[in-house]
């Protein structure tokens, strides 16, 4: 088995024959009203028996914690690593994409596991298609000042500080939502400085205010298996809340697509959105579906979890 992918779990398991392993969190985690959530990740098992024999301890540690509900795959929080891809389509992995063995999932349904959450990644094939609907929004928006810009590549680390204000507003009313430290937001961005073309991170700004922002990058893995890099990911994309800003997140999208047009490149990956969430109703527009991903969940007392 491999290290632990993370040294911040709250405690570890290891399968006496080692052939399981998974981490727990129960101190510091999302927030589910009613709940009291333990988290399951760093999962890695070698057969179906390994994973049922890990599980298994990871619930009577949660119980032991008086936790509720366990939770996973899930690095700790939605901040980092988390779901299983389980529907993988016919489409390469993207670049910074979940990966797990097919069987994972099917072993996690085993134990008695059932789906909390869906995700779904989109893929568009013409950045030409503009949403034609937009041209009211874009007078709106010009008319109370609302401006968008490139990322200043020169001042990265105070445009980190206007992304992550649009993040935590932003974010707040996302399922699972657990709140992030300015520098630990920063440190996951930071680690992708060398990979970010300024030109495909859009800021949009109200009299020097930051209300939006759609942070895109080229699909790397492309190059990692000796292809043209033809293919931008759209990681995210936030506005803040409020009728104020209706529709500016569909106008960040088309820009960006249009700049990654300028830029040579001819599709784009909408990546890693909850089946509920506006980016996907905006993607619905230009994309199909590629990739799904779930979150499972399993009651502590044995009963079914339920989705949101």
């Amino acid at each position: 088995m491999s290290e632990p992918r993370t040294c911040e779990a709250d405690a570890r398991i290891v399968t006496n024959d080692g052939d399981a392993v998974a981490s727990l969190w129960w101190s510091e985690v999302p927030v589910l009203p009613g709940e009291k959530l333990g988290v399951i990740g760093g999962f890695e098992a070698q057969s179906t028996g390994a994973a049922q024999a890990v599980l298994a301890q990871a619930r009577a540690r949660l119980r032991a914690e008086d936790c509720t509900l366990a939770v996973g795959p899930m690095e700790g929080n939605t901040w980092r690593p988390y779901r299983f891809v389980t529907d993988r389509g016919d489409e390469p992995p993207f670049w910074l994409e979940p990966a797990n063995p097919a069987a994972w999932p099917e072993w996690w349904r085993e134990a008695g596991f059932t789906p909390l959450a869906n995700y779904f990644s989109t893929a568009t094939e013409d950045l030409a298609a503009r949403d034609q609907r937009l041209g009211g929004v874009i007078q709106r928006m010009t008319a109370a000042g609302v401006g968008i810009r490139n990322l200043d590549a020169a001042q990265f680390e105070a445009e980190l500080e206007r992304i992550y204000a649009v993040s935590v507003e932003s974010f707040q009313q996302n399922y699972l939502y657990t709140p992030l430290p300015a520098a630990a937001f920063a440190a996951q961005y930071r680690a992708l400085k060398a990979r970010v073309q300024p030109e495909l991170v859009l800021l949009a700004e109200q009299a020097g205010r930051p209300v939006g922002y759609v942070f895109a990058i080229p699909d790397w893995a492309q190059a990692q298996r000796g292809e043209p890099v033809n293919t931008l990911i759209v990681k995210t994309l936030a506005v803040l809340p409020g009728r104020a800003y209706s529709g500016l997140g569909a106008v960040l999208l088309d820009a960006v697509h249009a700049a990654a047009r300028q830029r040579g490149f001819t599709r784009a990956i909408h990546a890693l959105m909850h089946e509920t969430n506006t980016s996907r109703n905006l993607s619905a527009h230009y994309a199909r579906t590629i990739r799904r991903y779930t979150l499972f969940a399993q009651r502590l007392d044995g009963s079914m979890a339920e989705s949101p």
